[in-house]
């Protein structure tokens, strides 16, 4: 006598339709497809989009620029619900969010000038939670922006600006 399992019983296993074994049958192959192309994105070379490039290219300059300078870095793409932090590192007694901003050099405004109040608002948010989830230390925090200047696809110039902006009204910490 076959008992089934967590399968159900094979009583149940004989009423199901025609239909159902189709959905299940469907739902499965379109899951497989799904796994397929997905593995064939990640692994097939396809040539990412060129913002997503310089993203990636700017926020490993930042990186290294700013270990360079003695900075501990902690974690990098740092999301919440609320937003996301480019880079956090430490800095002796201080916690530094970093924001990072890579445009190529023939712009005619400075990156850091893309930091808004709106993007200073979802990043002080986004660093409150990441305070949170490290149980809110006694510790002072500040927000830096990295500018990195591109040229030919390359990274030409990397340009540092700490404590480029303070807690936005209503928000303290410490």
């Amino acid at each position: 006598m076959w008992s089934g399992g967590s399968w159900g019983s094979l009583d149940e296993w004989r009423g199901l339709s025609e239909n159902s074994c189709f959905r299940v049958q469907f739902g499965f192959n379109r899951w497989l497809v799904n796994l397929i192309a997905k593995l064939k994105s990640r692994f097939a070379g396809k040539a990412e989009p060129e913002n997503l490039r310089r993203g990636r290219l700017g926020e490993l300059a930042a990186k290294k620029f700013l270990q360079k300078r003695g900075l501990k870095f902690l974690t990098a793409n740092f999301r919440s619900d609320r937003g996301e932090i480019d880079l956090i590192f430490r800095d002796d007694d201080c916690l530094v969010f970093v924001e990072v901003k890579a445009r190529s050099s023939g712009g005619w405004l400075r990156p850091a000038a893309a930091v808004n109040a709106h993007k200073r608002l979802r990043l002080t948010r986004c660093a409150f939670d990441y305070l949170r989830l490290i149980k809110n230390p006694p510790i002072k925090i500040r927000f830096d922006v990295v500018e990195v200047l591109l040229e030919d696809g390359e990274v030409g110039e990397v340009r540092h600006l700490p404590n480029t902006f303070t807690l936005t009204a209503p928000y303290r910490y410490g």
